[in-house]
């Protein structure tokens, strides 16, 4: 494939998407495509679906029916509706090293320093050169802003810090494309703002995201693409400008207008 041909190609592709838990049926039919350097912020209430949509992505959460695409290649499957599960583990494990989740809790591991957790699934899942980590491991904690911490335990940073630690880690696999899940919720608006900067100069150098936020302006500040979900089905998505400028649904406007109320 020639390297225009390659650009074309969309890093993630959803196409009819379900997801029930039980009788519960939290996905229903929802499409995605989020191509290379561009960001596509999911918004809703919650319960609408953003954060499955995202854990399914990662096949963290399997879905019912529905492709999945990574860069052109189909996550393939065995069986049908809830009996259904990936076909190939070895295949989910290396489409899963090309894209990097963020939670909202850091999820950080206490027993090992800032360096330490940047560092260890580049180096024990991908097996690469420790010096050379931990090289490119110090450079992305400066790029975050925390370069200083590096030495430190995740219980000696606050919240905001911890995030940008966590983004760091993510960045270290050097992934396809970034998935955030609520990145800034767990924490005060001042701390919000230090990881909401991060983001942004993210999407600055055009890497292609996925992003889960409560947080509109950032949705419409960092979105190439808004994907407004309700109870399980994309109501409405569009540009930031159409999203947020010219709601054209009922559903969307109130959304928005309780958004900007609470």
């Amino acid at each position: 494939m020639s390297p225009s041909s390659e650009a074309d190609v969309p890093v993630i592709q959803i196409r009819n998407l379900h997801k029930s838990y039980g009788q519960l049926e939290v996905l229903r039919g929802v499409d995605l495509t989020a191509s290379r350097g561009h960001v596509v912020s999911l918004i809703g209430s919650s319960g609408s679906g953003k954060s499955t949509l995202l854990r399914c992505c990662n096949m963290l959460e399997e879905s019912q029916a529905g492709d999945i695409l990574f860069e052109g290649e189909h996550v393939r499957w065995r069986g049908e509706g809830p009996s259904r599960v990936p076909a190939d583990r070895a295949q989910v494990t290396r489409l899963r090293t090309n894209l990097s989740m963020v939670f909202q809790q850091f999820n950080l591991w206490s027993h090992m320093t800032v360096l330490q957790n940047v560092m260890e699934a580049p180096v024990h899942v991908l097996k690469r050169d420790p010096a050379q980590v931990e090289a490119r491991a110090r450079e992305l904690l400066d790029k975050v802003g925390i370069g200083d911490k590096a030495e430190a335990w995740p219980s000696q940073l606050s919240g905001g810090q911890q995030q940008r630690a966590a983004i760091a880690r993510a960045l270290c696999m050097e992934p396809k494309a970034l998935l955030l899940d609520e990145p800034t919720s767990a924490l005060d608006p001042e701390l919000q703002q230090e990881v909401v900067r991060v983001i942004k100069d993210l999407a600055a150098e055009h890497r292609t995201m996925l992003l889960v936020t409560h947080d509109m302006r950032l949705a419409a500040d960092v979105g190439d693409h808004v994907i407004f979900l309700h109870q399980g089905k994309i109501e409405e998505e569009g540009t930031p400008a159409e999203i947020f400028g010219a709601p054209r649904s009922e559903r969307l406007r109130r959304f928005l207008s309780a958004t900007r109320h609470s």
